[in-house]
């Protein structure tokens, strides 16, 4: 058990700590809305996490050949979903400082409330399909050491959990601090812009 809980906090980690294109948006999503929506968003991409690890640990060696031939169509999903969140980010910034009325965190028009937030980084960290053979590849390599009972299989996948839980939602409080930082109307359309012009960057990297 501890060594399936421990198995599965090293690869939670391992897929949560390198910071794409998702966790840039969510730092920038966090710092426009407050950390309600940042937590809400945060917990989104680590259920993504937690499900993948699930599905690898219940049947990894037969799920790799099978999301193998879609993944390249599924990155491409994944940049243009990205890529449309950032310019609509980048273009409400600019109408509402245009306006002179940057909105307001956690006043409901900053972006998205929890829900949708949580919704919307659930479905972009479903569409990468190199998550769940990451944790294939990770279960199926210890071999013999695999998790192979039923509890043993319930602690790998809540420890990975745990471990993306946290490492996002420590993300989250970066973007909340970097929201209560830049306040001004010139700060927080400056930070916009960077943040959106980032994860085009890092989707463009995904399907290059």
């Amino acid at each position: 058990m501890i060594a399936a809980a421990v198995a599965g906090l090293l690869a939670g980690y391992g897929i949560a700590i390198p910071v794409g294109a998702v966790g840039a948006y969510l730092v920038a999503v966090t710092a426009r809305t407050g950390w309600r929506t940042g937590a809400a968003a945060a917990l989104g991409v680590a259920t993504a996490d937690g499900v993948y690890a699930l599905l690898a640990v219940a049947g990894g060696s037969v799920l790799v050949p099978l999301l193998t031939p879609v993944m390249t169509p599924l990155r491409w999903v994944s940049a243009v979903v990205l890529v449309v969140l950032a310019v609509q980010a980048a273009a409400t910034a600019v109408r509402a400082y245009r306006g002179g009325e940057l909105a307001s965190r956690d006043d409901g028009t900053a972006g998205p409330g929890p829900g949708r937030a949580y919704l919307t980084f659930l479905g972009i960290t479903v569409l990468n399909p190199m998550t769940v053979i990451y944790f294939a590849a990770l279960v199926l390599a210890t071999g013999p050491d695999a998790p192979s009972s039923l509890a043993e299989r319930v602690t790998f996948v809540l420890a990975a959990l745990a471990a993306s839980a946290s490492w996002q939602l420590l993300l989250a409080t970066g973007g909340t601090l970097l929201g209560r930082t830049l306040t001004g109307t010139r700060g927080r359309l400056a930070t916009t812009l960077a943040s959106s012009t980032l994860i085009v960057v890092l989707a463009v990297r995904l399907v290059g």
